[in-house]
């Protein structure tokens, strides 16, 4: 009785939010069904509910997307039991579309223990039904442009990942990020012709790459037989929340990505695997990760005409 009386106050949450925006909250029967018209599947990263992964599970299964990326701290609380997080995602009608496996960092003295972190996490996904985890790193020196070599040398550690990973039945993408290796398309393209194609595949970060100098909608058709899942994301050069940042993420339609391309670029290539939409965090004070979705999700539909 307790749950069915949290599950109608959730509910009325939802119906009051969406009143309050004023935004529709649709099936994710129905946005399926726009999806498969487009070849693609749309997912929803956790990472703007800040660890809150219940509450994110119930928000983004009620905005009608119907796979999920979640972090590594999923792990930590479901690594011994993820029977029980199945069931959780299973009963919202969500997929896991990736997981954030963390870094997985060059010239540490300690390659076999960088892999074996991204194995057990891998493990952790297959017994969720999952497909793919998502590798970064720390590895950018302070200063500077990473060398040649280390780049090199990057590319052939996430091979040792994804030789390790895919023999559990999962497959490990390398995630473009700022601040990282890789965060200009020079640097992804010497990642990317290092890595070996039949053990490491890309999750391009339209707005990480946008942000660090590149063309998203070209790198789509570059790497079209590498791509196997996107987070689609809006970068403006304003930061509302911190001033002395050069840039911030913002809700899909509100930054300088040109999505219309984008998502052109991935019907011409039959792309048919997840874009994820992913917010780093609320760019707006009073605003809630809900809300956020709302707006992600609506310019989706109504400005890019994935009509219901």
């Amino acid at each position: 009785m307790s749950q069915e009386i949290s599950r109608r106050r959730f509910l009325s949450q939802i119906s009051l939010a969406a009143t309050a925006l004023p935004l529709a909250v649709f099936s994710s029967n129905a946005l399926a069904a726009v999806l498969a018209q487009n070849g693609i599947k749309l997912g929803y990263s956790a990472i703007t509910w800040e660890g809150n992964d219940m509450q994110a599970i119930k928000e983004i299964a009620a905005l009608g997307f119907t796979g999920i990326q979640l972090r590594a701290n999923a792990y930590q609380e479901y690594g011994q039991k993820p029977a029980e997080l199945k069931k959780i995602l299973d009963d919202a009608k969500l997929e896991l579309a990736m997981l954030s496996s963390g870094n997985a960092n060059i010239n540490t003295g300690n390659d076999e223990g960088e892999i074996k972190k991204h194995v057990e996490h891998a493990k952790f996904v297959k017994a969720l039904g999952g497909k793919y985890i998502q590798v970064t790193n720390s590895s950018r020196p302070k200063t500077g442009t990473p060398t040649q070599e280390d780049l090199v040398k990057y590319g052939k550690l996430l091979t040792e990942v994804g030789k390790r990973t895919q023999a559990v039945g999962i497959q490990t993408a390398y995630h473009n990020h700022m601040h990282q290796l890789g965060e200009t398309p020079e640097e992804v393209d010497v990642i990317m012709q290092t890595v070996d194609p039949k053990y490491v595949s890309l999750l391009l970060d339209i707005g990480h790459y946008h942000q660090g100098g590149g063309d998203p909608a070209k790198a789509i058709r570059q790497y079209k037989s590498q791509l196997k899942a996107l987070h689609i994301k809006d970068v403006r050069d304003k930061n509302a929340i911190d001033p002395k940042r050069p840039y911030q993420f913002v809700e899909l339609g509100q930054g300088k990505v040109n999505l219309p391309q984008v998502f052109a670029a991935l019907k011409e290539i039959k792309f048919n695997g997840y874009a994820i939409v992913e917010l780093d965090a609320v760019p707006e004070k009073g605003r809630t990760p809900l809300e956020s979705g709302q707006i992600g999700r609506d310019y989706l539909k109504n400005q890019l005409k994935f009509s219901i």
